[in-house]
């Protein structure tokens, strides 16, 4: 497993995040306070503080999934944790 933070500030981010990890094999939650969620879910997302980078984790490491999660990466995350 991997932790990653990523930032989502607006609807057409949530959308474009959700649509990207939908055609991804895995699992991915998303961890905000004591909340933990399916980050596949576009209302589950709507309930977390979106004005702050998000913890994301990623149960199939693959360089497919890495790749197609680093647009949303929040500035400064090192990709290869």
């Amino acid at each position: 497993m991997r932790e990653l933070y990523v930032t989502l500030p607006d609807v057409q981010r949530v959308q474009k995040f959700v649509s990207t990890l939908t055609k991804l094999n895995g699992d991915f939650e998303l961890v905000s306070g004591g909340h933990v969620l399916d980050a596949r879910s576009l209302m589950g997302i709507f309930t977390l503080d979106l004005a702050h980078p998000i913890l994301l984790r990623v149960y199939d490491e693959s360089q497919s999934n890495i790749n197609a999660i680093r647009p949303f990466l929040a500035d400064g995350e090192e990709e290869t944790k």
